[in-house]
């Protein structure tokens, strides 16, 4: 009987990941478009660098930020459904990508992307607390990688799909045809899934009281390790959508490329290579996790470290293409630390401040990453553009990357030291 349960189990599990999967790509999909179209958009609304930065970042980060955290908590509660929860929040920044493709200056433009990010605020803390729950903490971190290769493909699909709806019905019929298959999905998740709260299934130990906000954001400051993850992600952000955003715009300006071509080919080296770098990043965590507990973030830290130099030389090197081939591998191991890092976060909180604390590692993710790491780059950008011309981007993702990958990869090495005390405590 016992097999048989499990067996069930894992089922259930899978298909909870499948469909949750979907979701989170046309979350990316929706949230990255933006970036292939950023051009076009800044040509026909006559946006400087800055502009599209807070377009592409603050906008959408500061409300998925802001909200995400009440989002959480509400989640957090015994007699949410988070299945709900999820449902309702894909209806909203689907309708609000649609809308962008009406938006008739800056302004309009910059509130439907701050709609975006209203609803996505509350598409992936839920989702990570009923993975969490649903997966053993053996199987924790590949069950959150298998849901986390949303971003890459939702981010291949966003580039491809993008540079040719650009190129064929511009930019603003781009954002209806993403935004709207969203709203019918949402009836797919909730046709489909089922909280393990509302059938009686939830683990016994997720059954406990709420506890207050006070109390959820004092577990997540006890743990010295989630005080070096947390920010060690936030630096790691900070690369990942640097090159997500600016590198298709590095493309186009430093080798004059089209938007369908630099679509096609950074979407496929971005996508394909964050997609493995995910994947294998969650098996990788997996086993070296029987290894012991510090070892969870070993290949991540390492990994981070040796995605600098490529990164870097590929924005240096005077070919577009062989450009592609230094990104492919640099973005893949860029994205490895993604599973283990947010199993690890999952791991080290009890069960009733899981969404919290995925709210609070988003936090970190966006906020800086997307809310202040788009627009610094185009601040900078804007800066230099007089002495480095079309090249002022290239410069200035060489640095900052440089710089934080490094960062990332430090702190993601010295929180190893904890995880053996604090790891699955809760359990």
């Amino acid at each position: 009987m016992t097999s048989q349960n499990d067996a069930m189990n894992d089922k259930r599990l899978r298909l909870t990941i499948n469909v949750l999967l979907v979701v989170y790509i046309f979350n990316f999909l929706d949230r990255q478009i933006v970036g292939i179209l950023a051009q076009p958009i800044a040509r026909e609304l006559h946006l400087s660098d800055l502009h599209i930065g807070l377009m592409t970042g603050f906008a959408f980060a500061i409300f998925y930020t802001g909200l995400g955290i009440p989002i959480a908590r509400y989640a957090d509660r015994p007699s949410t459904s988070r299945v709900k929860v999820i449902a309702v929040c894909l209806v909203v920044w689907s309708a609000m990508t649609a809308v962008c493709g009406a938006a008739q200056t800056f302004v309009q433009l910059f509130l439907a992307r701050v709609g975006v990010g209203i609803g996505e605020a509350g598409g992936t803390p839920p989702a990570h607390s009923l993975i969490a729950e649903m997966a053993s903490p053996e199987k924790r971190s590949s069950a959150l990688s298998l849901y986390q290769l949303g971003p890459p493909l939702g981010g291949l699909i966003a580039m491809v799909m993008g540079g040719y709806l650009a190129d064929t019905i511009g930019w603003r019929w781009a954002f209806v045809v993403v935004g709207a298959p969203g709203i019918l999905l949402s009836l797919v998740v909730l046709t489909m899934l089922r909280d393990p709260r509302s059938d009686g299934t939830a683990q016994q130990y997720s059954k406990a009281p709420q506890v207050s906000f006070a109390e959820a954001l004092a577990h997540i400051w006890a743990s010295r390790a989630i005080r070096l993850i947390l920010p060690s992600v936030a630096f790691a952000a900070i690369a990942n959508f640097g090159m997500m955003i600016w590198g298709p715009i590095f493309l186009q300006r430093s080798f004059g490329l089209s938007a369908h071509v630099t679509g096609l080919w950074f979407g496929l080296a971005n996508g394909i290579g964050s997609a493995l770098g995910v994947w294998y990043g969650g098996q990788l965590g997996d086993r070296l996790i029987k290894r012991g507990k510090q070892y969870l973030m070993s290949g991540p830290a390492i990994c981070l470290a040796l995605c600098c130099p490529l990164l870097v030389a590929g924005l240096l090197v005077p070919d577009w293409r062989l450009a592609i081939l230094l990104f492919f591998p640099g973005i893949g191991l860029l994205w490895l630390h993604v599973g283990p890092a947010y199993s690890a976060v999952q791991g080290l909180v009890p069960t009733t401040s899981r969404a919290t604390a995925s709210a609070a590692i988003l936090l970190m993710q966006n906020l800086f990453g997307l809310g202040l790491g788009a627009p610094l780059i185009g601040k900078l950008s804007d800066h230099f553009k007089p002495e480095l011309g079309v090249d002022s981007v290239r410069y200035v993702l060489v640095v900052l990357v440089g710089v934080v990958t490094l960062a990332a990869a430090v702190l993601q090495w010295r929180s190893r030291k904890y995880l053996p005390d604090e790891l699955d405590r809760a359990v």
